[in-house]
């Protein structure tokens, strides 16, 4: 059974290539598989987690590099979500298709920064709204989602609220690294160009294909404003600390130029 699995998962083989490789009839083979992964499933609340459950030390990437560590040291990882095609009858697929326009799930995951997931959430139907899944996962115990410690936080994308422990970038700014490197390119205006990389550097360098600028806010009234004002003093003080590095850093660069010193 466990061969089947890993056959399966490891070449994308179909149930009549299974059934010609193990001998074994299609139904077989297909209950073989559903019943390894719904053990597999049932285990990854308690794999996929992150090796400090309790977040007491800075990530050693951020800790090592002196570009981060001044900025981003209160920071354990990042949630975003992700579109993955599924296959399903047409009976079921109206549920799914979302903005892709097939049919998907609607899968959130965790990320560390050793690039490692920490959390992951699939099945989620194509057509749920990023807040909705996000909600849904943190406020519900069964799936042992690990809150951020009081004065750490998530770094989260436009399609999430920002609530205290969840830190999202500034609203109606480009953040995604493919639109900054057109933007740039097409623009020599250094203080415009300058602005943009204060942008994108604070909102973390992102990089993704999977969500659009404009997403709704998905603000449902559930997070208090308190806890978003605490989050937005919390950006503002990332950003002008962003500010003025770059700031001294690009002076220091133009008197190089300049004077060759």
């Amino acid at each position: 059974m466990l061969g089947i699995f890993l056959y399966i998962l490891g070449t994308g083989a179909k149930v009549s290539q299974c059934r010609e490789r193990f001998q074994r009839s299609g139904s077989t083979i297909s209950r073989h598989f559903a019943i390894v992964l719904e053990k597999v499933s049932r285990m990854a609340t308690d794999l996929i987690t992150p090796k400090d459950p309790f977040f007491s030390s800075i990530p050693e990437q951020i800790r090592n590099d002196s570009r981060y560590m001044l900025h981003f040291k209160d920071c354990i990882g990042a949630i975003d979500g992700t579109h993955i095609a599924a296959i399903l009858p047409p009976n079921e697929q109206v549920p799914y298709i979302g903005r892709k326009g097939i049919p998907t799930q609607n899968v959130m995951a965790v990320c560390d920064f050793n690039m490692c997931f920490t959390f992951v959430m699939a099945g989620w139907e194509g057509s749920a709204h990023d807040t909705r899944i996000f909600l849904d996962e943190i406020r519900d115990p069964k799936y042992k989602f690990l809150h951020p410690p009081n004065g750490k936080y998530y770094l989260v994308d436009s399609g999430y609220p920002q609530m205290k422990g969840y830190l999202g970038p500034y609203r109606g700014q480009r953040y995604h690294l493919p639109d900054f490197r057109r933007d740039f390119m097409k623009y020599e205006d250094i203080n415009w160009a300058y602005e943009n990389i204060i942008h994108s550097e604070n909102a973390h360098g992102r990089e993704s294909d999977d969500d659009d600028d404009d997403d709704d806010d998905g603000d449902d009234g559930e997070s208090n404003n308190s806890s978003d004002f605490e989050m937005e003093l919390t950006r503002d003080a990332i950003a002008s600390s962003l500010m003025n590095s770059l700031l001294i850093d690009v002076i220091v660069k133009f008197l190089v130029f300049i004077f060759g010193i």
